[in-house]
C-alpha cells in the first residue's frame, strides 16, 4: 500500500526539507519501517527504544489517533495520509 506521509517541520531535515514523502506498507510499523529505509534516523524520532510510539509524537492514519486504534499495527489502507504530529505543552 502507498501512502502519503505528513512530516512536521522538526522532522523534515531527515526528509531533504519535504513536508510530505511517500511510503509503502499496509500497516503503521511498515510505513515507518520503510521511511527509515528511504530517511535514515526518522524512525528514532518516532520510536522509543522498545520499538513502540514514544509519548510525545501522535501519529494519525486519515483522521484516526492510532493509539485509539491498533498502535503500530494500524492498517495503512492505499492512499491514505499518514500524520506525525510532536505533541505540543506548555503552560
Amino acid at each position: 500500500m502507498s501512502v502519503n506521509v505528513r512530516i512536521p517541520t522538526i522532522l523534515r531535515t531527515y526528509t531533504g526539507g519535504k513536508a510530505e514523502v511517500p511510503a509503502q506498507g499496509a500497516t503503521l510499523a511498515e510505513v515507518i519501517a520503510d521511511l527509515e529505509k528511504n530517511h535514515t534516523g526518522i524512525a528514532a524520532r518516532v520510536l522509543d527504544d522498545q520499538g513502540k510510539l514514544r509519548r510525545f509524537v501522535n501519529v494519525y492514519v486519515n483522521d484516526d489517533d492510532v493509539r485509539f486504534e491498533q498502535g503500530l499495527e494500524t492498517v495503512t489502507p492505499d492512499g491514505a495520509g499518514v500524520s506525525i504530529i510532536p505533541a505540543v505543552a506548555g503552560g
